[in-house]
């Protein structure tokens, strides 16, 4: 039926907007097309991936040019996800990531959902003085990315962006750690190394940042960022902890997105994403949603004069060879 659009239901773009891009993703409604169904009523209205599914079964079946997601707002009420309240997309999108996770109860379909999105890094602390090294496995749901160096120096590009993220940091001064092999606090390198990327990767420029006042400051200046992202090109091999299978599948395309526009207390945001089955680019801008091209995406790098513009905040890349 084509591209259908979600009404705003009480100041509901962010929320519109990270819904789009879940519900876009065939990987991820493959999973959630698999869900157990609540026997009750009462469990069907508070689970957040079956009311997202409802959600789904209404914009595919229907014929209109868009849905109210009321129902699901209302779910998501429940779990402190409240309407007419202004959000990062950032953290609505692990909020709505985690709620799903905890509502499956298939362990299956668990980990089918952690595979899916799941980053793997390993992290690393080395003694400067004797060597003493710890290695710490964690995981992640978002690359945060920083778009200033350690100096407030603007980052020029997004491959910059991850360089600068992976790159080792020293510790030293008053950041000096204990060392147990030294028995004293000594400088330390920090680093972080990449081992496991997934299908569906979401990258989060860190565009808001704050000032010495404790007032929230938008950075907009320009930040290209590319179709295709091959990790293996942009990382260094001391920034990898993976084997040639796990980094052969290192190769990305950009799947959507998520651009703000306005100021950190009065923005609005919508959703860039390319569609898995025709390979074209819609713009969904709460209900209104439109077909649009390359070009029209590339206007979300950012201007550093226009603070009030729209800047890509959510990069969600799709692995091209998926193992």
């Amino acid at each position: 039926t084509g591209a259908i659009g979600l009404y705003n239901v009480g100041q509901s773009c962010c929320l519109n907007s990270l819904l789009q891009v879940f519900l876009m993703n065939i990987h991820f409604t493959g999973i959630l097309r698999r869900i157990r169904v609540p026997l009750r009523a009462a469990q069907k209205r508070r689970n957040v991936p079956y009311q997202m599914l409802l959600l789904l079964e209404e914009m595919q079946c229907g014929k209109q040019k868009a849905v109210s997601p009321i129902d699901l707002a209302y779910c998501l009420s429940v779990y402190r996800v409240k309407l007419f309240v202004q959000y990062d997309a950032g953290q609505l999108f692990l909020t709505l990531w985690n709620l799903i996770k905890q509502q499956m109860e298939n362990p299956e379909l668990v980990e089918d959902l952690s595979y899916l999105y799941t980053i793997c890094v390993q992290e690393h602390l080395a003694c400067q003085k004797c060597s003493f090294e710890t290695k710490r496995n964690s995981s992640m749901l978002t690359l945060p990315l920083p778009v200033l160096d350690s100096n407030s120096q603007v980052l020029k590009t997004l491959e910059d962006c991850l360089q600068y993220f992976f790159h080792p940091e020293e510790l030293t001064d008053h950041n000096m750690c204990f060392c147990e092999q030294c028995g004293r606090k000594t400088p330390f390198l920090q680093s972080m190394k990449l081992v496991h990327l997934p299908q569906t990767l979401t990258i989060h420029l860190k565009r808001f940042c704050f000032e010495k006042s404790a007032y929230i400051h938008k950075l907009s200046h320009c930040l290209p960022f590319p179709q295709d992202l091959d990790f293996n090109a942009v990382l260094t091999e001391n920034q990898c902890q993976a084997d040639d299978n796990e980094k052969a599948a290192w190769q990305y395309e950009l799947f959507a997105v998520v651009a703000h526009s306005g100021s950190t207390s009065c923005g609005h945001y919508c959703a860039y994403i390319r569609s898995l089955t025709e390979c074209k680019w819609y713009c969904f801008n709460d209900s209104e949603v439109c077909q649009v091209s390359w070009d029209d995406v590339k206007c979300t790098y950012g201007h550093s004069n226009l603070h009030w513009g729209e800047t890509a905040y959510l990069l969600i890349y799709m692995k091209k060879h998926p193992q």
